[in-house]
């Protein structure tokens, strides 16, 4: 029997590329495979939506500032309390462009302008799409909260975002 070298090669070079690109697949389609990739632990905070119309609401997020924990967001989360939610400090200001993927819960994303001001609000994105959601102007924030908590507190564009990350 004759073994060919380059084919032997070939298969103990794709083995383990194979191996990490299963790996990597069944992460992202598995919460508990994803959990001991590492989740990132994140900080929480206050902050406050002021409406236009001079209603206050009071929430306790999570904060999401490096790439690592932007990467992970909400997903593979299966609650979120109603007064909870995720902010993601992007660092610069850009079109923010997100997308659902591997997210379990509904969200309402709220796109925030460095003063604070809420630029625009994608409501009810549905849970695992692909489809991309971007902000309609430069922002240096997101936020995300349960479905359906804009529409009920009667949130805006043009209302605020009161946290010290914002400047007035």
């Amino acid at each position: 029997m004759t073994v060919n070298r380059g084919l032997l090669l070939l298969l103990f070079i794709s083995m383990p590329v194979t191996f990490l690109f299963t790996s990597l697949l069944v992460a992202s389609m598995d919460p508990v495979g994803a959990a001991e990739f590492g989740e990132v632990a994140l900080g929480q905070t206050e902050l406050i939506i002021a409406t236009t119309r001079g209603a206050k609401f009071s929430f306790t997020v999570e904060i999401a500032e490096s790439p690592e924990q932007q990467h992970q967001g909400l997903m593979f989360r299966e609650s979120l309390p109603p007064d909870a939610g995720m902010l993601f400090l992007l660092g610069t200001e850009e079109i923010a462009s997100f997308w659902m993927h591997n997210t379990f819960l509904p969200l309402d994303m709220i796109f925030v302008a460095r003063d604070g001001r809420i630029t625009n609000i994608h409501a009810n994105a549905a849970p695992g799409s692909t489809a991309i959601i971007s902000s309609t102007e430069r922002v240096t924030a997101v936020l995300e909260l349960n479905a359906g908590v804009t529409k009920r507190h009667g949130i805006h564009a043009g209302d605020h975002v009161l946290h010290s990350a914002f400047k007035k």
